[in-house]
């Protein structure tokens, strides 16, 4: 017999199901804030730190690395760059259409200190930005 409370595991269950729905409304619903075009979507990131550097990797299925602009702002990493639906004007139908178009942005709070620009990548349709801590190397 387990020891855990099963109100506790279900309330766990609970609040991970709503931070997913919100995660996903928020990715492919929300209108965000931008100083030019609306966005209309929200790429997913994943960060990753370790005792030199942060690792941000967004994914950006069929955007071309060229055309993504990337910025720091008041501690906040803004990228931005528009999604073209590959097949638009063809004479075919749209059978399915699962994969987020139109212009992005996306804003990762950065951590207190400082932070260097590293390297720029593209890679398997994301894009891998890395920034130093500052006085590593």
């Amino acid at each position: 017999m387990s020891s855990r409370n099963p109100n506790s595991w279900m309330w766990a269950q609970a609040c991970d199901l709503l931070d997913e729905a919100e995660r996903m409304h928020r990715q492919f619903f929300q209108l965000g804030a931008s100083g030019r075009t609306r966005a209309v979507w929200e790429p997913p990131v994943d960060v990753f730190e370790d005792e030199r550097e942060f690792i941000i990797i967004v994914a950006l299925p069929g955007v071309a690395g060229g055309s993504v602009e990337v910025t720091i702002e008041s501690g906040t990493l803004a990228v931005r760059a528009e999604s073209r639906i590959p097949f638009a004007g063809a004479r075919g139908a749209v059978r399915r259409l699962e994969i987020p178009y139109g212009y992005f942005e996306r804003r990762i709070q950065l951590p207190e200190g400082q932070l260097e620009a590293g390297t720029r990548e593209f890679r398997d349709g994301c894009l891998i930005l890395r920034l130093r801590k500052a006085g590593q190397l």
